[in-house]
């Protein structure tokens, strides 16, 4: 069987996709099944499930606060992997994992892949993953066990080292618009367009998604414009929180506000 994640790749044609991260087990613990699968029904073409962790370096507040409230709720590595497993027939589109390299590695990074693959998890990102770290222990691993571990590039990333993520991963590349934390923006401003048209010249080899401050039709749009497509993550945490975990109603609005 191919990757989910590269066939969703191969197979969307001309239509931008459009990515949701939320973090399990917030607001509630129990939710992450009901949040996964009403997100495939209302259309979402991949998911990223956050890893809770206590310390979230690259996250924003919105995204620091769900960490704190799934640990606090009782969520670990093992009870997500639980959860997801009870639902894995279910589950067409990609999920992706994302989390530090501290839990992932305490649970054992081949008892994680084994569990991937168990959950129906399609790949993994980490972002605090050293690259010699993911060439070296995490990669040969995950291969094996046919799973992505997808790597972010920055607008400070130099073109010689994209071209380097490039030709060693697979799947996909994540593109953060912005070096900054997690969080949303109103618009991206000249110098992140700049940086859109650069990396769509280098003329990459994976596809690529566009992620953080997406919450609005013009940011969605300027991401859809620029690469496969768009993910959003702090938006649709704080709509889910303020939904109490009602998801058909954080999606709701949250489309609303694509749309305007």
């Amino acid at each position: 069987m191919t990757n989910k994640i590269n066939s969703l790749f191969a197979q969307r044609g001309d239509k931008k996709l459009l990515s949701l991260y939320f973090c399990a087990g917030a607001p509630t613990l129990n939710g992450t099944c009901d949040v996964i699968l009403t997100m495939q029904r209302r259309g979402i073409s991949m998911i990223e499930v956050g890893i809770p962790f206590s310390d979230p370096m690259a996250d924003g507040p919105v995204i620091q606060d769900a960490a704190t409230t799934a640990l606090r709720n009782g969520m670990s590595l093992k009870l997500l992997f639980s959860q997801l497993a009870a639902i894995k027939d279910q589950v067409q589109i990609p999920l992706i994992l994302m989390g530090y390299l501290n839990p992932i590695m305490q649970y054992g990074i081949e008892q994680f892949c084994q569990s991937c693959v168990e959950s129906g998890v399609s790949g993994m990102i980490i972002p605090d993953l050293p690259f010699k770290d993911y060439q070296e222990v995490v990669k040969p691993v995950a291969d094996r066990y046919d799973l992505r571990v997808i790597m972010l590039i920055t607008p400070e990333t130099s073109e010689e080292r994209i071209r380097f993520i490039d030709d060693n991963t697979d799947g996909f590349i994540y593109m953060v618009s912005s070096a900054a934390i997690t969080g949303v923006q109103k618009s991206f401003d000249e110098a992140k367009q700049d940086y859109f048209r650069r990396i769509n010249a280098m003329n990459l080899r994976n596809p690529r998604m566009i992620g953080f401050g997406i919450s609005n039709a013009q940011t969605l749009k300027a991401a859809q414009d620029n690469a496969a497509g768009a993910i959003i993550g702090s938006k649709f945490v704080t709509l889910l929180s303020e939904e109490n975990g009602n998801a058909d109603k954080a999606l709701d609005r949250l489309f609303e506000a694509l749309n305007s």
